[in-house]
């Protein structure tokens, strides 16, 4: 067996999951190097969420198994693999919505910490430079004590990552980050997002439907067609395959 790339962050193999006939994940072999920006793109139900969710322990698969930085993943739980280094944003943001912006964030440094007690207050018990710090990385600054239901999807969708982002991951997952938001706000929102990313050095791997954020944002796409990875590479590269534009794309 050949020496593990110390370049590579997560590796799959031969991944798997069939539920009865039908293989939502079909012998997956994918490497994610440290440093990429990935998009995964696909129709509804190709399998991108599944892998997500495979990947960051939601998901248990039929066979084969999930490498992060060498180490097998694939029967951790989602908050043991949290630990480990790997983040997630989903879909429909998972927020405290009974708290503000800062309490959210507070919440995420206690948690990364381990400091809570019943004799200690949030705010004393946090970070407060790193969720400072946190606020204007993602931009919310000036909301940080607006309630969280109050906010538009865009701003949720910039304090569902930073949350991840307090956690100080190596990789971040993220599910649609522009779903949801207004058309006038998606680039707002991704070169936010992006730049975060990148002013903390952290890898990131994206599913996202709207062609212009993939191709101005991503490093790489992979393309899912029916469980399975149909194209891998470049974004041009991938945009130009028959294959990509006829079963992804809708081009006839």
């Amino acid at each position: 067996m050949s020496a593990p790339d110390a370049n590579e962050l997560l590796r799959t193999e031969g991944l798997t999951l069939r539920f009865g006939g039908i293989a939502a994940a079909d012998g997956i072999d994918f490497a994610l190097a440290r440093g990429e920006h990935l998009a995964v793109i696909g129709a509804n139900g190709a399998g991108k969420t599944t892998f997500i969710n495979i990947c960051t322990g939601y998901i248990k698969p039929s066979s084969g198994r999930v490498l992060f930085e060498g180490l097998d993943i694939t029967r951790k739980g989602p908050r043991q693999i949290a630990r480990l280094g790997v983040g997630r944003s989903f879909q429909m943001p998972q927020l405290f919505l009974d708290h503000t912006v800062r309490q959210c964030l507070e919440l995420a440094s206690v948690s990364r910490q381990g400091r809570l007690s019943r004799w200690t207050s949030l705010s004393r018990a946090a970070d407060q430079r790193a969720v400072a710090e946190m606020l204007e990385l993602v931009e919310l600054a000036a909301h940080a004590d607006d309630p969280t239901a109050a906010l538009p999807e865009g701003r949720r969708k910039l304090l569902d990552v930073g949350i991840a982002l307090m956690l100080e991951p190596k990789l971040v997952i993220m599910d649609e980050p522009t779903s949801g938001v207004s058309s006038e706000d998606k680039h707002g929102v991704m070169r936010t997002l992006m730049r975060a990313l990148q002013q903390r050095q952290v890898t990131s791997w994206f599913v996202e439907h709207d062609v212009e954020i993939v191709r101005r944002y991503a490093t790489r796409v992979a393309a899912w067609i029916d469980g399975r990875i149909a194209a891998d590479g470049a974004p041009a590269q991938v945009f130009a395959d028959p294959l990509v534009r006829r079963e992804v794309l809708g081009e006839r």
